[in-house]
C-alpha cells in the first residue's frame, strides 16, 4: 500500500466523518482488508482509525462551538457523536472542558 491510498483513506474520513464511517467501509472503498488498512493507517498517521475519526469529529465540533450559535446537542449530532454526553465526555477529554466552557472562552467576535 502507498502513501497515496493511505492519503485517499485520510480525505475519505474527512468527507464522511459525521456519518460515523466503519473501518470495514473505508477498507472496501480503498479495496483492502480491514486489517491490512489498520495497520497501515497507524504507521503512516501515527494513530489508529478511531483515535484520527475521534480527532476529526472534535475539531469540527470545537469549529463549531467557536463559530455558530448552534445548540451543543446539534453540533454533537451533526459531527456524529450518538449522545451529548458521549460527545461532553470526548470533548472534556481532549480540550480539557465542558463544550459550554469551549465556547463561552472561545467565541468568535
Amino acid at each position: 500500500m502507498s502513501s497515496k491510498t493511505v492519503e485517499i483513506m485520510i480525505e475519505w474520513l474527512e468527507d464522511n466523518f459525521s456519518n460515523s464511517p466503519t473501518l470495514p467501509e473505508m477498507a472496501k472503498y480503498v479495496g483492502y482488508s480491514e486489517y491490512y488498512c489498520s495497520a497501515k493507517f497507524h504507521e503512516f498517521t501515527g494513530v489508529t482509525f478511531k483515535e484520527y475519526l475521534s480527532k476529526l469529529k472534535l475539531s469540527a465540533a470545537s469549529e463549531s462551538l467557536k463559530s455558530t450559535r448552534s445548540r451543543i446537542i446539534d453540533i454533537a449530532l451533526d459531527c456524529g457523536f450518538s449522545s451529548s454526553e458521549a460527545f461532553s465526555r470526548a470533548f472534556v477529554k481532549e480540550y480539557g472542558c465542558s463544550p459550554r466552557k469551549y465556547r463561552s472562552l472561545n467565541r468568535k467576535q
